[in-house]
């Protein structure tokens, strides 16, 4: 696993720079983690409704993943797993379950409690919403992925239905904290975490 720590990149050069390491996974060289934080932004997945952005002067970029609209910006964690998931038991319900644990675990380390609600990907705490997810898969390689609110500006989410979902809270763990967590601290946790939990939940297996 190679992991990429970007800082703060564009949305759409990270766009093309997952869609690289899709190209190479696929090719058979090694899966990547991509961390990184984005400039402001507000994306849509591919079957997500415009509906829910309240306030349309707003520029929004349609992308090929699942989830509807969000807003990233900085103090925001990305996480953007190129991962081979042919090799891995072909099985998207887990892989969006091992990314949802994940969370969990990296938000406990920080002394947050997450948890997952039945029927609604993310990581959510009984203020609201903590992370989301969003993935991509092309011919069995995975990419988008995460997002872990960490300590940003809440206030753009006003102009949308978060994930669809009117009236959403959303929290960050340095809301629920009282206390801003170093970004570098997360993704060391995040790093940390990654592959031994891909590895239990996602063990590599011959191709069918």
């Amino acid at each position: 696993m190679i992991v990429h720590d970007l800082g703060t990149m564009g949305y759409g050069e990270a766009f093309e720079l997952q869609e690289r390491l899709l190209s190479q996974v696929r090719g058979g060289q090694e899966e990547a983690l991509l961390l990184l934080e984005h400039t402001p932004v507000y994306t849509i997945g591919a079957g997500g409704s415009l509906d829910n952005l309240l306030d349309p002067t707003l520029d929004v970029n349609r992308v090929n993943r699942g989830g509807d609209i969000t807003y990233h910006g900085p103090g925001q964690l990305m996480g953007y797993p190129i991962i081979d998931l042919a090799s891995r038991g072909r099985d998207l319900h887990r892989y969006l379950r091992f990314l949802e644990e994940l969370l969990v675990e990296v938000s406990e380390a920080l002394g947050v409690t997450g948890f997952t609600c039945a029927g609604r990907t993310g990581v959510w705490t009984t203020r609201g919403k903590l992370a989301s997810i969003g993935v991509g898969v092309r011919r069995w390689v995975s990419m988008h992925g995460f997002c872990l609110n960490v300590s940003p500006d809440t206030s753009p989410f006003q102009h949308i239905n978060p994930c669809g979902m009117a009236g959403c809270p959303i929290t960050s763990l340095a809301l629920e904290r009282g206390a801003e967590p170093a970004m570098a601290e997360v993704k060391e946790l995040v790093v940390s975490r990654f592959a031994p939990l891909l590895e239990e939940r996602l063990p590599r297996c011959q191709h069918p």
